[in-house]
């Protein structure tokens, strides 16, 4: 499902015209980067929890040449799951 299938169906669900429920779809979006952004975790209940997740510098290896590279710290975002929806699952 893509942003456009999803926000037909928001419309059609809450009664809402496409661009209304764009703009919602929008401004939720925008509230969660945000909250990442500042390094807040976003915790939806019996969804999951959205964070930013820090990984250190270390070294690698070039699968190619065999030599040792250098790969620089960087930060990436994790969800994980509510109890909930796992067991939605894994019933």
């Amino acid at each position: 499902m893509n942003k456009k299938q999803l926000v037909a169906k928001i419309s059609s669900s809450m009664n809402l015209s496409k661009a209304d429920a764009e703009r919602q779809f929008d401004g939720i979006t925008e509230i969660i980067l945000n909250c990442l952004k500042s390094d807040e975790q976003v915790k939806i209940a019996g969804f999951g929890t959205y964070k930013v997740a820090k990984r250190k510098a270390r070294v690698g290896r070039n699968p190619r040449t065999g030599e040792q590279i250098q790969i620089a710290a960087s930060q990436k975002v994790k969800f994980l799951p509510a109890k909930a929806l796992k067991e939605m699952f894994n019933k």
